[in-house]
């Protein structure tokens, strides 16, 4: 399934050579194949291979079905049976699924994509130094709705946030845009600022850390199963809990979306005050202290 992609590397200017060595395969089988013209059902299998391994580099918590919509959402048409049939055999699992192979050992959690900057410090001296990012999730009769929020941690304000019906790396990368394009409405610049997350897959994923570089932030990442290495943004969401997602059964997605934002931009930001803010909301306080910050600066 790899002589595919050599092929298209090879046309781009890439030596045969250095492509085989790179993936640990044979030249000689390689050019066997390039001799006997393969088949269309074998072109058609290694796109849709190279459309799952795509989806699940980017999205590791996704099962074979959600690979497959990924894949058909990209061009790549296939039965949910097919993907599973593809996944197995290059053992493309769902990091949530169950312990495979002979053991049943569980996997050590990887690396973290960035080293822990903040180590539980959530303060900042001025708006736009440190950001925290997390993801919440709740039922409603359509099924569930996640939201990506963040928040300063000079003013507690939510500068960004995302809501869709899937847990993606895209939820992520856009409360990201959204955090960025609300603070450049006031002029500042967020180029430096620390974002602070967990160490889920959406915040390790290629798109969130592009989205990073592109605008100058510096990634940060707390330990795995530490709640409180992120603490201030699991206070925020227990807030949000009480207030808006434990309150009443939730028919529509769209309904739930509505009241979380009427809650954040409305109550959250505007009415309720905060002992850590001198009993002001999170908008008086910047507005308040935003000068005085600038100054010290």
């Amino acid at each position: 399934m790899m002589y595919p992609l050599v092929r298209e590397l090879a046309v781009d200017g890439v030596p045969v050579a250095v492509t085989c060595r790179v993936l640990k395969i044979a030249r000689q089988p390689y050019y066997r194949w390039l001799a006997d013209p393969v088949t269309d059902a074998d072109w058609v299998a290694a796109h849709r291979a190279n459309a799952l391994f795509d989806a699940h580099h980017d999205d590791p918590e996704f099962g074979y079905r959600l690979l497959a919509d990924e894949a058909r959402l990209e061009g790549l048409s296939m039965a949910d049976r097919t993907a599973w049939r593809i996944c197995s055999a290059n053992g493309w699992w769902s990091v949530f699924g169950k312990p495979r192979g002979r053991n049943g050992k569980k996997r050590t959690p990887g690396t973290p994509a960035f080293d822990d900057l903040v180590q539980r410090d959530f303060t900042a001296p001025a708006p736009n130094m440190t950001w925290l990012v997390d993801i919440t999730e709740h039922w409603t009769a359509e099924g569930k709705l996640y939201c990506c929020a963040i928040k300063d941690c000079f003013s507690n304000k939510i500068v960004g946030y995302s809501i869709d019906s899937r847990m993606k790396a895209r939820l992520a990368v856009a409360a990201l845009e959204n955090a960025v394009a609300r603070r450049a409405v006031t002029g500042a610049d967020t180029a430096g600022c620390i974002v602070h997350a967990d160490r889920g897959s959406q915040f390790r994923s290629r798109k969130f850390r592009r989205a990073l570089a592109r605008h100058g932030l510096v990634g940060s990442m707390g330990q795995v199963a530490s709640a409180a290495d992120n603490a201030a943004m699991e206070s925020f969401f227990s807030l949000l809990q009480k207030n808006v997602l434990n309150r009443q059964p939730w028919r529509t997605r769209e309904q739930l979306r509505i009241r979380i934002v009427t809650w954040i931009e409305r109550t959250y930001h505007r009415r309720r005050r905060q002992d850590a803010l001198g009993r002001l909301t999170p908008v008086e306080y910047e507005a308040i202290m935003t000068p005085t910050a600038t100054q010290a600066a």
